[in-house]
């Protein structure tokens, strides 16, 4: 066994839950400053203006046919505009380690889409109950709390599910992705990227110029860093990760970014996660544990 080459692969996968894990950070910083739809806009911008280049100086083709880019454009609406449109959104209320929790779910959400969309990927009683443990757990974290009215303001639970939605967002995106055609992973980000750029670009626009007395360099650096690792780099980490280890490996990301979010979120920003918060965190992974066993006939 090659021990650099898996050295290699946990530092990227250390890298991909650092970058993905500490989105959340970044995001709420940044949304205290900016509107959701320049915040989303300019990660994306920023995204595109690193893989474009990066695939034209790797000598990446364009990518060719009608259907191919109907899949990227699914991809850059439903993996790329609603969902960081939502979480964006619901970061505005909710700490950014409860983010991170809620977006545990994807890979219980998308278990439940490729049962229906792609063949082979049937629910087995592992997923099944994975599911509904995982579903369990969001019960508890949404709670009766997050529907009450208090002193007049509504409480949490539309933000929380509009970061569900996003993870339900991304775990389509997934599916969608394992359907596409054939294509080259650095030019298919870099297309992916820049149509969401432009879906998204309207709306920034529109949102006008912040007030400068709003803007900070803490939520400028926020924004690039979003663009520059948490989008543009994550994605071309990701990618060599899935191709150099695997997607059984990778999958450990669904319990490290969790863990990552609320960790960062506490360690800078003060959050204090209630004891709701850690039982629906532990019931979420049990779940996503419980569906990754497989029958002893289809492991032997």
């Amino acid at each position: 066994m090659n021990h650099r080459h898996e050295l290699g692969d946990w530092l990227m996968l250390l890298a991909l839950t650092a970058m993905w894990g500490s989105s959340f950070l970044f995001t709420k910083i940044a949304v205290g400053a900016l509107p959701v739809e320049q915040v989303v806009a300019a990660r994306l911008a920023i995204a595109a203006l690193v893989l474009i280049p990066l695939a034209r100086a790797l000598g990446r083709g364009v990518p060719r046919g009608v259907r191919l880019w109907l899949f990227f454009a699914a991809i850059a609406m439903v993996g790329n505009v609603l969902p960081f449109s939502l979480i964006t959104w619901g970061q505005r209320a909710i700490a950014s380690g409860l983010a991170g929790i809620l977006m545990a779910v994807m890979p219980l959400a998308t278990l439940a889409l490729a049962h229906l969309f792609v063949p082979g990927e049937r629910l087995t009683r592992w997923r099944i109950g994975g599911f509904l443990l995982g579903f369990a757990g969001v019960v508890v974290l949404i709670g009766p709390e997050a529907v009450l009215v208090i002193g007049g303001e509504q409480g949490p639970l539309l933000p929380m599910l509009a970061v569900l939605g996003g993870a339900l967002c991304y775990g389509t995106s997934s599916v969608i992705s394992r359907l596409r055609p054939a294509s080259d992973a650095v030019s298919t980000a870099a297309a992916v990227t820049l149509l969401a750029a432009l879906l998204t670009l309207p709306g920034g626009v529109r949102a006008g110029l912040p007030a400068a007395s709003t803007l900070s360099l803490p939520a400028l650096a926020a924004v690039l860093f979003l663009g520059l690792m948490s989008t543009a780099t994550a994605m071309i980490v990701y990618f060599r990760l899935i191709q150099s280890a695997g997607p059984s490996f990778t999958s450990q990301l669904n319990f490290l970014i969790p863990l990552w979010a609320v960790g960062v979120g506490v360690l800078f920003l003060g959050e204090e996660p209630t004891v709701n918060h850690l039982y629906g965190l532990g019931l979420i992974l049990g779940g996503i544990l419980v569906a990754r066993r497989e029958p002893r006939s289809a492991v032997g």
